[in-house]
Order: C-alpha cells, then structure tokens, then sequence
C-alpha cells in the first residue's frame, strides 16, 4: 500500500501546498488555485500515484478531484465542467476505484478543523489554516458538491455521514475497503 495525499506528497506538491494553504496567502485568484490544486494532482500521478499502480500497489490517497470538485467547485462556485475537464486533460481521468466520503456533523467538523489548525500552528508553527478562514457559506456549498458527487457516483463515493466514536467509523471504513477489495480480486 502507498499512501499519499493532495495537496502534497511530492517535493513540489508540499511547496504548493504550503502556498495554498498557508492563512497568509491571500488575493488567490480561484482558478489560479484551482490550477495549482490540479499542478500538484499531476505531479503526485507522475511520481507517486502511477508508479505504484503499475507495481500492482494500492494507493490511499487523502484527498483527490472530489474534493477540488467540492472546494474549488463548490465553494468558490467555478462549477462542475471546468473542474471535470481539468480532470481529463491533468489526471489522465485516472479515477479512483473506492472513494469514501467522511461526513460529520457540519458545525462540528469545521470547528474541530479550526482548532487542529491552531494547535498545529502553536505546537510546530505550521500553518494550513487558510481554508479554515472562510465561511460557514463556503463550507455549505462545499458540503452540498460532496453530497451531488456521492448521488452521481454512488458505486465508486460510500458516504459515512455519522458522528459515531472512531472506532465505530474505523469499523465501518474497513467492512467498506474490505468488500471492494474482495470484489477486484
């Protein structure tokens, strides 16, 4: 298994994604963000994503179009299209086989984002708490894209929409993995 994440994961990628989400950037056109969500996305293809796939790996990435589709998308309201013909030309459309869609309580999961990101600046001095600055609006129309993904693709998006302990969502996570994995082999 090769885990990765977006923004990150490669040299470049972590440069990009200190620019896109440090709090400090601003005046960030979207599409000019949108284009670096998608920069990072093809470089973590060339040097991480594919290279496992063609070793027969399984790659674990956090993050990937979807959420460029709800944050870019949805939240700064650049729409579906552009973020799907990205897609196609940037990624290849490489698509994933599973992609599990964690929804918490809404208010809740922002504000718990918030404080990682305060602690995470107090105790390492690292800021990524740009997104974290926008508001409860941003984050609706985020949560609606994801919702309009996993009724689009509902065989490929499983929804856990719970506030249920981690381990009760730990449980559910590895049933989910370990039927699609089942199913490919």
């Amino acid at each position: 298994v090769v885990v990765t994440r977006q923004p990150g994961g490669t040299k470049i990628g972590d440069r990009i994604r200190s620019l896109l989400l440090d709090s400090r950037t601003e005046d960030l056109s979207p599409i000019t963000e949108l284009g670096l969500m998608f920069s990072d996305r093809a470089q973590s293809i060339a040097e991480v994503i594919r290279p496992a796939l063609n070793a027969g790996k399984i790659v674990l990435c956090d993050r990937y179009t979807d959420s460029t589709a709800a944050y870019q998308g949805g939240g700064r309201q650049l729409g579906s299209e552009v973020v799907r013909r990205l897609h196609q030309v940037m990624c290849g459309g490489l698509d994933p086989n599973l992609t599990l869609l964690l929804m918490p309580d809404f208010r809740r999961s922002l504000d718990r984002a918030r404080r990682r990101n305060h602690r995470a600046l107090a105790q390492q001095a690292k800021d990524e708490g740009r997104f974290e600055k926008e508001t409860e609006e941003f984050y609706g129309r985020v949560l609606n894209q994801y919702r309009e993904i996993a009724r689009r693709e509902p065989l490929r998006v499983v929804a856990i929409e719970s506030d249920e302990d981690i381990e009760s969502i730990h449980q559910r996570i590895v049933s989910v993995v370990e039927q699609r994995l089942a199913r490919l082999a």
